[in-house]
């Protein structure tokens, strides 16, 4: 059997193959952000109804998601302050918390744009291994057309017909993906700026705490 056919055959398994697995990724992503979409979202309507630090403690063993880690995260540095010596400036208590509240927050970005580099690298990269098909069902045609000596359409139809099929499935393959990553991109940017709302919001929080047990 001629290789020729059988390497346009190949490229366009792995079209399928990755139009699959961007479907996969992206069918994933979804119900990941829509889950902890409706976690934040609970969290949220549970933290504005706080009117000190004591209110949260008594509630994060119930509550789940991206925010309710930051804020743990927050907790937890809170905590640690009973171990520090009396002689800490409070301006450098105030970084710290910033600090553990901007480091678990970028933990749950870096969690949330896993995956993205898949859609992206198939969105960029897709068509032209559709294009790779096309070259080498064109090839192929030529080849039929040296060897019978004829440019009938028989001869030709098939190996045109592939390398037709190995564009339309790049390019297939790629809309999606790009889509896909393009929408998820912005997910993640509004995540990050409601995560960086909410830090602010802790910290507030921290200090109204203060002034109320002062």
């Amino acid at each position: 059997m001629d290789a020729v056919p059988d390497i346009v055959d190949a490229v366009l398994i792995f079209l399928v193959i990755l139009s699959v697995l961007i479907w996969s990724v992206g069918i994933s992503k979804y119900l990941a952000f829509y889950r902890n979409s409706r976690f934040d979202r609970e969290f949220l309507a549970v933290f504005s109804k706080a009117r000190d630090i004591q209110d949260l403690l008594a509630v994060m063993s119930s509550t789940k998601g991206r925010l309710a880690r930051v804020c743990q995260a927050g907790l937890d540095e809170l905590v640690s302050w009973q171990y520090l010596a009396n002689s800490v400036a409070p301006d450098d208590k105030r970084e710290m918390l910033m600090h553990s509240l901007k480091q678990q927050a970028h933990a749950e970005q870096t969690r949330m744009e896993n995956g993205l580099s898949i859609l992206a690298s198939v969105g960029s990269t897709a068509p032209f291994i559709g294009l790779f098909g096309t070259v080498w069902g064109i090839m192929n045609a030529l080849k039929s057309i040296t060897a019978s000596g004829s440019a009938s359409l028989d001869v030709v139809a098939g190996p045109i017909g592939e390398a037709l099929i190995a564009t339309a499935i790049g390019i297939a393959t790629a809309v999606p993906a790009v889509l896909a990553y393009n929408y998820f991109l912005r997910k993640v940017r509004l995540s990050a700026a409601t995560m960086d709302n909410f830090s602010s919001a802790f910290h507030l929080l921290v200090l109204k705490s203060r002034i109320k047990h002062d």
